[in-house]
C-alpha cells in the first residue's frame, strides 16, 4: 500500500504557493483513455479505465430477494456464481446501480470472468459510451469463457459497434440482429431460461425501432420462463409489455412482481403501472408506498443519496398522484414535502431537471390548488418547499400559483402586483427576442447566407425564447381571468381562462353556471368524471353540480359513486366538506366515507412497515476521532450541535485536492457565519498536514486539517474503493445532531463550495426566507409587498389558515 501512495501522490515543492501553475497543469492532463500505459492515473481515478471511475466503487453485499435466477458463468473462483446470479436478477428488476457493484465484486474477485464485464456493460443501459468500454473489457476475455457466454458478450458488442446515430435503418437493423442473436441462445441452449427472459426484454426494449408484430407472442414466450420458473423476475417484462397495450392482462403477473424479487424496489413499482392503468388506485398506491420503502431501507443503510437511484423520484411523484386521485391530500402534502427535502446534487437532483426537487415542488403546487389550499400555499411560497428561484419555469410556476392563490383567496389586491410582475417580464422577454432576431439576421447576411439561411436563423433565435414565453402568456391569462372574475365580469374571465390551459374544471364550470351556460358545465364535468375513473375530485365536483343545480336525487347517486372510493379521503378538504349537506340528507354521520372491501387477487403482501421507512431520513455520522499535525486529537462528538462540513482530500501531493482546498478555503468565513465549520481529513500523515499547512499563505490553513492515515475513516465513510483498494474523494455535510445530510463521493473531488452553502442553508434552516429573484433582473427588480416572502401562518383543522402574515 505504501509503494501504491508513492506512485500516486507526487511530492510538490511548495504546492500551495504555487497553485495556478499546479492547476494548469491539472487541466492539461490526459483522460484515462489516452494516458499511457506505464503513467498513473491521478488519485481517485481508476486503474482500468475511464468506465471504472464512475459508479458503485464500494464492495457489494449479498442481498436477499432479488430474483430467482440462474446464469452459469465462468470462474476459477467459486465465490463468482453468486455474484453473477444477483447481478443478473438486479438487471432483471433495472436497478443497473446495484447490478454493476455485483459484477464489480465478481470481476475483482476474478478479473478474467468476462460475462461480469458483460453484466456491467448492461447495467450502462443509458450510458453508452460506459458500456462500450465494459464489453471492450469482456470480448478481451471471451475466450476464456463458454460457447453459451461468449455468444452474449458477441451480440451486446455487436450492438454497442454499430453506429446508428440519427439512422432509423440502421437502428432497425441493429436492433433485429440483437434479437436474432439472443434468439440463437435461446435455441441453442434451451434449458437457459434467462435467454429467453433477456428476448422478451429485447423485443419490448427495440420496439420503436422494430414494433411488436404479437404481443400474445411475446407474453407466450414469457408464460414459458414462468413454467419452468414461476417465480421468475421476467414478471416485471410482462408488466411492461401489456402497460399500454390491455394492462388486465398483467393482473397475474401484478401480483407476483414484488414478491418475485422482493429486495429491490422497482420490482414493487411496476405493479402500480397495471393498477393505476385499470383504475384500482388503492392497489396502486400500496405498491408504490413498499418501491419507496425498500427504497429508503436500501438508502439509509448502504449510505446512498436518493436520486441516485434513476427510479426513485418518479415512483414517490407517482405515488403522490394517486393520492391526489383518492383524495388523500395531507398524505400527497406530506410525501411532496419530504421530496423536496431530499438532499440536491447537481448531478442527481438539481432544479431544475427531473429529480425529486423538480417533483416535489410540482406535486405540491398540485396539491395545494386541487384541494384549494390556498392559505397553506401562500405560507409556504415563502419557504424553501415553494420558494422562488433564479430559474425563469420555475419562477413562472411560483408566481403563477402564488398569483392564483391569491385571488382564488379573495385577495386580489394581493394577486394584482403578481400579473403586472408577469407582464412586465414578458414585455422584457419578448425585447429579448427581437432583439436576438435582429442580431442573427444580421450576423447570418454577414456570412453571406441565402435567405433561407437568414430565414432559418432568425426562426431559431426566436425559438430560443419560445417556451418562456407560451409558459409567461398562460400565466398572465390565468391570472388576468381570475382577476376579472374578481371585479364582477365572468365572461371575460373565462374567455382568459379557457386559453390559460391547465384547466381548473370546476371553477370552469362554476363560472360557466354564473353565466347562465348551465349545459356547457355539465358537459364540461361529465367529461372529466368519464375520463378520471374512480378519483374523487372529479366525483364531488359533479355531485356538488347536481345539488346546487336542483337535481337532489342525481346528486345522492353521484354521491354514492364517490363514496366507492372515498375509503381514506380527508374530509376537511374544501371539495369535500361542501358536500356535507349531501350528506346529511342521505342520513350519514359526518364521516361519510366507505370502507374500501380488500382486493383479493394481489398476491402475498408483506407489512409495509418490514420493508423499510416510510420517509427517507439522513443516516447517522460514524464518530471518529484524528490528529493534527500537532499530534492534538480532534473528534466528530466534539462538534455536537455544530453543523460541520467534512472533506475527505488525498494528500498533499493531489492536484485536485489542492484546487479543491483552495476553491474553499476562500469561503470558510462564508460557511463560519452561517454557523457551519469545516475540517478536511487526509491521507497524509500529520507531519506532512503540517507541511501543506506551512505552504498556506501565511501559514495558517483556514479550517482544520486532520490525518486518516490509515485510512479506517476513508473506509468507514465510503470514501473508498473496495475492489481498487484506493481512497475516494469526498465532502459530506453533518449537522449538529451528527446526521449526514449531503455528500458527494467519488473519484473528482467537489468543487462547488456556493452550491454546498446554498443547500446546507436550505437543508439546515428550512424556515429561511428566499429573496424573489429572476434569472435577469429587470431595472426596477425590488419586489412589492404583495410579493415579498411570507411566514408560514398557523393552519387549524381544515386547512384554512387561521393568521396570515403582513403584506399577504
Amino acid at each position: 500500500m505504501a509503494r501504491l501512495f508513492q506512485r500516486r501522490f507526487l511530492p510538490i515543492t511548495g504546492l500551495f504557493v504555487l497553485i495556478p501553475a499546479l492547476l494548469s497543469a491539472a487541466d492539461d492532463s490526459p483522460s484515462d483513455a489516452t494516458r499511457p500505459a506505464n503513467e498513473a492515473p491521478p488519485a481517485g481515478h481508476s486503474y482500468h479505465g475511464d468506465a471504472f471511475d464512475e459508479g458503485p466503487r464500494q464492495a457489494a453485499r449479498k442481498i436477499t430477494g432479488t430474483g430467482n435466477v440462474s446464469f452459469p458463468a465462468t470462474s476459477k473462483v467459486g465465490e463468482v456464481q453468486g455474484w453473477i446470479d444477483q447481478g443478473v436478477g438486479q438487471l432483471h428488476g433495472f436497478w443497473y446501480f446495484e447490478a454493476e457493484r455485483s459484477f464489480r465484486q465478481a470481476a475483482m474477485l476474478d478479473p478474467d470472468c468476462a460475462i461480469a464485464y458483460w453484466g456491467m456493460a448492461l447495467a450502462n443501459i443509458n450510458n453508452e459510451k460506459r458500456a462500450r468500454e465494459f464489453i471492450a473489457k469482456a470480448v478481451e476475455r471471451k475466450e476464456k469463457a463458454s460457447p453459451r457466454e461468449r455468444k452474449y458478450i458477441e451480440a451486446l458488442n455487436d450492438w454497442h459497434a454499430a453506429e446508428v446515430k440519427g439512422d432509423d435503418q440502421k437502428k432497425k437493423e441493429r436492433a433485429t440482429k440483437y434479437i436474432k442473436a439472443l434468439e440463437a441462445i435461446a435455441l441453442e441452449f434451451s434449458d437457459d431460461v434467462e435467454a429467453k427472459a433477456f428476448l422478451t426484454l429485447q423485443l419490448w426494449q427495440s420496439r420503436g425501432d422494430v414494433p411488436i408484430a404479437s404481443h400474445l407472442a411475446v407474453s407466450a414466450l414469457i408464460d414459458e420462463v414462468l413454467a419452468v420458473n414461476p417465480l421468475h423476475p421476467v414478471h416485471h417484462y410482462k408488466i411492461h409489455l401489456w402497460d399500454y397495450e390491455k394492462a388486465e392482462r398483467a393482473l397475474a403477473s401484478a401480483a407476483l412482481c414484488g414478491q418475485s424479487a422482493p429486495g429491490i424496489a422497482h420490482m414493487w413499482h411496476m405493479p402500480g403501472h397495471i393498477y393505476s392503468r385499470v383504475k384500482r388506485y388503492e392497489d396502486a398506491i400500496w405498491q408504490q408506498e413498499a418501491s419507496a420503502r425498500v427504497d429508503h431501507a436500501y438508502m439509509m443503510r448502504d449510505g446512498i443519496l436518493p436520486d441516485q437511484i434513476h427510479n426513485f423520484a418518479h415512483n414517490n411523484e407517482w405515488l403522490v398522484r394517486n393520492l391526489q386521485f383518492l383524495g388523500r391530500a395531507e398524505e400527497a402534502i406530506r410525501l411532496s414535502k419530504n421530496t423536496v427535502d431530499l438532499p440536491r446534487h447537481p448531478k442527481y437532483n438539481a432544479l431544475p431537471g427531473k429529480g425529486s426537487a423538480h417533483y416535489g415542488r410540482l406535486r405540491l403546487f398540485e396539491t395545494y390548488s386541487q384541494f384549494e389550499l390556498w392559505d397553506r400555499l401562500i405560507a409556504d411560497a415563502g419557504t424553501v418547499y415553494l420558494e422562488p428561484t433564479g430559474n425563469e419555469a420555475e419562477q413562472i410556476k411560483h408566481l403563477r400559483h402564488l398569483g392564483r392563490a391569491y385571488f382564488r383567496s379573495g385577495r386580489a389586491e394581493n394577486g394584482r402586483p403578481i400579473l403586472a410582475r408577469l407582464e412586465e417580464r414578458a414585455t422584457r422577454v419578448r425585447q429579448d427576442q427581437r432583439a436576438a432576431v435582429d442580431k442573427a439576421e444580421v450576423e447570418a447576411r454577414m456570412a453571406g447566407k441565402d435567405q433561407k439561411g437568414v430565414d432559418d436563423a432568425k426562426k431559431a433565435a426566436e425559438r430560443k425564447f419560445a417556451d418562456s414565453l407560451r409558459q409567461m402568456d398562460r400565466a398572465i391569462d390565468e391570472l388576468t381571468g381570475l382577476n376579472l372574475l374578481a371585479v364582477d365580469q365572468p365572461g371575460p374571465a373565462l374567455e382568459r381562462l379557457k386559453k390559460a390551459g391547465d384547466d381548473d374544471v370546476p371553477l370552469l364550470a362554476k363560472i360557466e353556471q354564473q353565466t347562465g351556460e348551465t349545459a356547457a358545465a355539465e358537459k364540461r364535468l361529465k367529461e372529466w368524471v368519464k375520463s378520471h375513473t374512480n378519483e374523487t375530485l372529479p366525483l364531488a365536483a359533479w355531485a356538488e353540480f347536481l345539488w346546487t343545480t336542483g337535481r337532489k336525487e342525481e346528486a345522492r347517486t353521484a354521491f354514492e359513486d364517490l363514496r366507492k372510493c372515498s375509503s381514506q379521503l380527508d374530509l376537511a378538504m374544501p371539495p369535500f366538506a361542501r358536500l356535507g349537506a349531501v350528506a346529511r340528507e342521505a342520513g350519514l354521520g359526518d364521516d361519510w366515507r366507505l370502507a374500501a372491501a380488500p382486493a383479493t387477487d394481489t398476491g402475498d403482501r408483506p407489512p409495509l412497515d418490514s420493508l423499510g421507512p416510510a420517509t427517507w431520513s439522513p443516516p447517522m455520522a460514524i464518530s471518529w476521532d484524528l490528529p493534527d499535525s500537532e499530534g492534538k486529537i480532534h473528534r466528530l462528538s466534539d462538534r455536537t450541535g455544530k453543523p460541520t462540513i467534512v472533506i475527505f482530500y488525498l494528500g498533499y501531493g493531489c492536484l485536485h485536492c489542492v484546487e479543491q482546498l483552495t476553491k474553499f478555503a476562500p469561503r470558510a468565513k462564508d460557511f463560519q457565519a452561517e454557523g457551519i465549520d469545516l475540517v478536511a481529513i487526509s491521507t497524509d500523515s500529520p507531519a506532512n498536514l503540517r507541511k501543506a499547512e506551512e505552504r498556506y499563505q501565511d501559514g495558517q490553513f483556514p479550517f482544520q486539517l486532520v490525518s486518516d492515515e490509515g485510512l479506517a475513516t476513508f473506509k468507514a465513510y465510503r470514501c473508498y474503493d473496495d475492489f481498487e483498494q484506493q481512497p475516494l474523494h469526498g465532502t459530506f455535510l453533518i449537522d449538529g445532531d451528527g446526521r449526514m445530510r449531503w455528500w458527494d463521493i467519488g473519484h473528482e473531488p467537489f468543487m462547488n463550495p456556493d452550491f454546498l452553502l446554498t443547500e446546507s442553508l436550505r437543508l439546515l434552516k428550512p424556515d429561511r426566507v428566499s429573496p424573489i429573484v429572476w434569472p435577469k433582473p429587470l431595472d426596477d427588480d425590488r419586489p412589492s409587498d404583495a410579493l415579498k416572502p411570507l411566514n408560514r401562518p398557523e393552519s387549524n383543522s381544515s386547512g384554512k389558515a387561521t393568521s396570515v402574515a403582513a403584506g399577504a
